[in-house]
């Protein structure tokens, strides 16, 4: 069978790409198929993201800050996101906001199938699964089908481990987030603390490393267990949820347009921040991008903007000082927040800095390490 658009994969991107494509009333009524091995029924992703308007998803952000904390051996900053808001979506109010508004259009078909391969013939985009082939015009796919090689030459890891708790005693300020604590240790690579209180009961603590590989599930466990003890002093409490993750921070170059009429959407499109591991805002751009080409009945191939190149060559570059051990990210990120200000630090991360910014961010760390890797990142 034949359809306008398949988006293989109903995670983050799809979705979204999903939701963006149905608002539109030049393209909501073109027939599309979301195909995925599971059902979205379970909390398995929190996404965190910053912007200064109210975006597609207000109505599902469980928490926001204005205001966060950034620590380090000798810096406790707490700054003020100015035009920014930083804001938490969990993955289950995502998935079943989508699916509900999906639910209104006879033309979206959800199947839940493993998908065997993604090829194209005759102008027409092929996905072939366990029971079945179909055709498009265009698919969508954030699957890994079509990801580069991904080792510890050319990649770091972000891993985490994060648990929702629940205390016993009001012990958070709810309007206060951690987003970065390096005062643990760190022999295990670039490692921090994230604590972001939903109330003053409850917050997402989670441990989180950019190393070339992961560690045993003790490790996160124990060390989780120590910062809640010794760090937030906190002795009674409950774990509501956990969730792992792990995500490729990469020189690898990821593809988006691998075969014809074949798209690649979210990480698979290397619209994962490779210096960060931020992903969410990164796709609503990417997917905002892809619905303006449809409307106007051009292709939704993009091609990088020179601004986007050059972040591309930003994150690169970090990533070589990183795994190349010229700097820690512990070092990198103190530099960072000791002599910039949030708002200027989170446009610069998001991708929405001026030149100007970029050089006042720049010109604080250490030349010739960054000048190398920039260099070689060139390439």
């Amino acid at each position: 069978m034949k359809y306008d658009f398949i988006i293989a994969g109903s995670g983050c991107s799809g979705l979204s790409l999903l939701y963006k494509i149905l608002q539109t009333p030049s393209l909501q009524n073109k027939s599309i198929l979301v195909i995925d091995k599971d059902q979205k029924k379970n909390n398995d992703r929190t996404w965190c993201f910053w912007e200064k308007n109210p975006g597609s998803f207000e109505s599902i952000v469980h928490a926001r800050w204005n205001t966060l904390e950034f620590i380090s051996d000798n810096l406790k900053k707490k700054v003020d996101l100015g035009p920014y808001t930083y804001k938490m979506i969990q993955g289950i109010d995502f998935y079943n906001f989508v699916f509900k508004y999906a639910k209104k259009f006879k033309n979206v078909i959800f199947l839940q199938d493993s998908i065997t391969d993604i090829d194209s013939k005759f102008n027409e985009a092929l996905v072939i699964t366990r029971k079945n082939t179909y055709s498009a015009k265009y698919v969508f796919n954030s699957t890994n089908f079509f990801n580069p090689k991904i080792n510890k030459q050319n990649s770091l890891l972000q891993h985490f481990k994060g648990w929702n708790i629940r205390t016993v005693d009001p012990v958070f300020n709810s309007k206060v987030g951690r987003l970065m604590d390096f005062s643990i240790s760190q022999e295990n690579g670039t490692t921090f603390m994230y604590v972001l209180p939903s109330s003053s009961t409850e917050a997402l603590v989670e441990y989180t490393l950019f190393s070339p590989s992961t560690l045993k599930q003790e490790t996160y466990v124990r060390e989780l267990k120590k910062y809640i003890k010794e760090v937030l002093k906190i002795k009674k409490y409950t774990i509501e949820h956990e969730e792992f993750g792990i995500i490729p921070m990469s020189l690898a170059k990821f593809k988006q347009n691998p075969k014809m009429n074949v798209i690649n959407i979210g990480t698979s499109g290397g619209y994962t921040k490779a210096s960060s591991g931020y992903t969410f805002q990164f796709i609503q751009k990417n997917v905002f991008e892809i619905v303006e080409n449809l409307k106007k009945g051009n292709t939704p191939v993009q091609n990088l903007s020179f601004k986007n190149k050059i972040y591309r060559w930003y994150d690169r570059t970090l990533i070589n000082v990183l795994l190349t051990k010229k700097m820690t990210g512990k070092e990198v990120f103190t530099i960072m927040f000791k002599k910039n200000s949030a708002q200027n630090i989170l446009a610069f991360l998001g991708n929405e800095s001026t030149i100007i910014e970029d050089i006042s961010i720049m010109k604080n760390f250490p030349k010739i390490p960054f000048l190398i890797a920039g260099i070689k990142s060139l390439k």
